[in-house]
C-alpha cells in the first residue's frame, strides 16, 4: 500500500484528496480520453475483440466489466499507519514501502481515519522545519467503495474527486482491500513502470555478498550462477526459467508482500513486492545470511 502502494500495493487509500492543479494537467487530459469512452454517447464495447481492434480498446471493455474487487489488493497486504504514529516512525513507513500515501487507522483498520501524503509530512515537518508533530492535522479525507463497484465507475470518481486511492468497505462496514488509480489504469493499457519500480535492464543486483535482491523476471540461471548454487533440484522445476517461477511452484501460490520462502538448500526469497495476481520482486538471501 502499497500500499504501493503509486502501487501499487502501488503498490496503494481512496474520498476526496486536492492536489496541485498543475500537476495533474497531464493525467487529466489522457483520463479525459477513457472517460470519454464511458459517457452515454459511447459505443457499447463488443464481446469479443474484432480484427484491428487495439489493445486500448480491449482494456477499456475490461474496464467496464470487472469489478473493484477484482483489481483490489487484499486487507492482508495493505500497508497502513495508526494515528498515534511518531513522526519518525511515520517517516520510516514511507521511507521501508516506497509509497507517497498511506491510509491512517484508528485502532484496527477498520477503523479507517483518512490517508497522509508524503508530500505533506514533507512539506510540513521536513526541510529543517520545527513544531509539534500531529498526524492528525495532515489527514486527507478518505474514498470509499463498496467490492461490486464497475471498476470504470470508480476511476471516473477517483478522477472526479481527485483521489488516487480508495479503500473498499465490505457488506458489515470492514476494510475489504484497497485500490489506486494506478491498477485502474493498468486494466487498460497494462503494466506501469513507476520512480519505484526496478529499471528494466537491471533484473538484479547484489546488496550484499549473499543477498540478491531481483525481479521476478530475473533468469534463474543468472541468480544461480551469482549464487554458486543450483536451485533447480527437480522434474518439476527443469521448465522453469525464472526466479519468480520457482518460488511460485515452491509456494504452489502467489506469495504475500512480506512473506519468506524457504528453500530445500536453506535460501530464502523474502517477497518485497507482489499483488495478488503476480510476484514482482524477491530478496534472495544465502543459507550463511539468512541465519544472520
Amino acid at each position: 500500500m502499497g500500499s504501493s502502494t503509486d502501487g501499487s500495493p502501488a503498490a496503494q487509500g481512496a474520498l476526496t484528496e486536492t492536489d496541485d492543479p498543475a500537476s495533474d494537467q497531464g493525467q487529466r487530459g489522457f483520463l479525459g480520453r477513457l472517460f470519454s469512452a464511458f459517457s452515454p454517447s459511447a459505443e457499447p464495447a463488443a464481446p469479443e475483440a474484432a480484427p484491428g481492434v487495439t489493445a486500448m480498446s480491449q482494456g477499456l471493455h475490461a474496464l467496464r466489466r470487472m469489478r473493484v474487487d477484482d483489481v483490489a489488493i487484499p486487507k492482508a497486504e495493505i500497508v497502513a499507519v495508526p494515528l498515534d504514529i511518531g513522526k519518525d516512525e511515520l517517516v520510516e513507513a514511507f521511507r521501508e514501502h516506497g509509497f507517497s500515501r498511506l491510509p491512517v487507522y484508528k485502532g484496527t483498520l477498520d477503523h479507517p481515519q483518512g490517508l497522509v501524503l508524503l508530500k505533506d509530512l514533507a512539506l510540513q515537518h521536513g526541510f529543517g522545519a520545527s513544531g509539534r508533530f500531529s498526524l492528525k492535522r495532515l489527514l486527507r479525507p478518505i474514498l470509499y467503495a463498496p467490492p461490486s463497484m464497475p471498476t470504470g465507475v470508480l476511476l471516473q470518481k477517483m478522477q472526479k474527486d481527485r483521489v488516487h486511492m480508495a479503500l473498499v468497505i465490505d457488506e458489515y462496514g470492514g476494510v475489504d482491500g484497497l485500490v489506486t488509480i494506478e491498477d485502474l489504469i493498468e486494466t487498460v493499457i497494462g503494466e506501469i513502470e513507476d520512480e519505484h519500480d526496478e529499471d528494466e535492464g537491471a533484473l538484479w543486483k547484489e546488496e550484499k555478498p549473499g543477498v540478491i535482491l531481483a525481479q521476478s523476471t530475473a533468469p534463474l540461471e543468472e541468480i544461480e550462477g551469482a549464487l554458486g548454487l543450483a536451485l533447480r533440484t527437480g522434474e518439476d522445476d527443469e521448465e522453469i526459467d525464472t526466479l519468480g517461477g520457482l518460488v511460485f511452484l515452491r509456494s504452489g501460490r502467489v506469495p504475500a508482500r512480506g512473506e519468506v520462502i524457504e528453500h530445500e538448500s536453506g535460501v530464502q526469497f523474502e517477497i518485497v513486492d507482489a499483488d495478488p495476481r503476480r510476484i514482482k520482486r524477491l530478496r534472495v538471501r544465502m543459507p550463511a545470511t539468512a541465519a544472520e
